[in-house]
C-alpha cells in the first residue's frame, strides 16, 4: 500500500475517532479504506448507470 497524507477538519477526525472507539474500525486508516472505497463503488456504479441508461432495452 502507499502512504498519503490528508489535511481534514478536526471535527470528522473526531468522529472517525469515536467509530475506531466504538469498535467500527480498527484504525483511523481502516476507516479511510472503506470509506473511499464505498465512495468509489457509489460513484462509479452511478456513472455506468448513467452510461446505460442512454442504451436500448433488449427485447
Amino acid at each position: 500500500m502507499r502512504l498519503i497524507s490528508v489535511k481534514m477538519p478536526e471535527a470528522l477526525i473526531e468522529g472517525m475517532d469515536e467509530l475506531v472507539r466504538k469498535g467500527m474500525y480498527p484504525s483511523r486508516s481502516a476507516l479511510m479504506r472503506a470509506a473511499v472505497r464505498d465512495l468509489l463503488k457509489r460513484e462509479l456504479w452511478k456513472r455506468a448507470g448513467e452510461f446505460t441508461s442512454g442504451l436500448p432495452s433488449p427485447s
